[in-house]
């Protein structure tokens, strides 16, 4: 139950930052954020060492939590190197991939389609995370899933971000779609290609990054 309300508390902070709601370096009031949540200050700690561990707080003995915003440049090329490396992770997926990922990957694609369904976009990003982890373990190497895991977290805010754009989650269930055809059929170089697609931040991608950028810059001044 506490891991569970860690969790909720971190995906709510990390909602707020990302949103500007908080300044690059402000530092976070725990006995604030405690009541405004309703919860002690156990889970409150454990969230932050959550959000420390994928780069969005930096935590400071005796000083406290302070919120730290990558730049865009950092942001871009983080996603860069993420669609590298999704791509190796599915290269490799296509060859090892085992029936029974192959069903739990499959059961992902159900979720996420039923979550558009019924417009949860919370389950959609759950389900989603799930599926590329599930591929990260498909790969066969744990050096390369425990090096995706890692970015993965890193970049979890500004993927969820990413998400709300209009269309986007449609438009990202027919990637997992294909890339589920490629893993299905041996198909190592279409595996790579979409995945590397799927997470690249290009075109009309970049334009909503950037958009959700500059607005979140612009709360932050505000």
């Amino acid at each position: 139950m506490g891991t569970r309300i860690a969790d909720s508390v971190r995906e709510r902070i990390e909602q707020m930052i990302v949103t500007g709601e908080f300044a690059d370096g402000e530092r976070l009031d725990e006995v604030k954020l405690a009541e405004q949540f309703g919860v002690s200050r156990t889970p409150l700690r454990e969230a932050f060492q959550a959000l420390a561990a994928s780069g969005l707080l930096t935590l400071e003995a005796r000083r406290g939590a302070f919120i730290r915003h990558p730049d865009f440049v950092e942001l871009v090329e983080m996603f860069e190197v993420m669609a590298e490396i999704e791509a190796m992770c599915g290269f490799r997926a296509a060859r090892r991939v085992t029936d029974e990922q192959m069903i739990a990957i499959g059961l992902t694609i159900d979720a996420c389609e039923a979550a558009i369904a019924h417009a949860d976009f919370d389950e959609y990003y759950r389900e989603n995370e799930k599926f590329h982890h599930l591929i990260y373990e498909a790969s066969g190497n744990r050096f390369l899933a425990r090096e995706a895991a890692r970015l993965h977290k890193r970049l979890k805010p500004y993927r969820r971000l990413q998400l709300r754009a209009n269309g986007r989650m449609p438009q990202s269930m027919r990637e997992h779609r294909a890339v589920f055809s490629a893993l299905k059929n041996s198909d190592s170089k279409a595996a790579a290609a979409t995945l590397r697609l799927h997470v690249a931040i290009q075109g009309e991608r970049f334009n909503d990054l950037m958009a959700s950028y500059r607005q979140m810059a612009a709360l932050k001044i505000g």
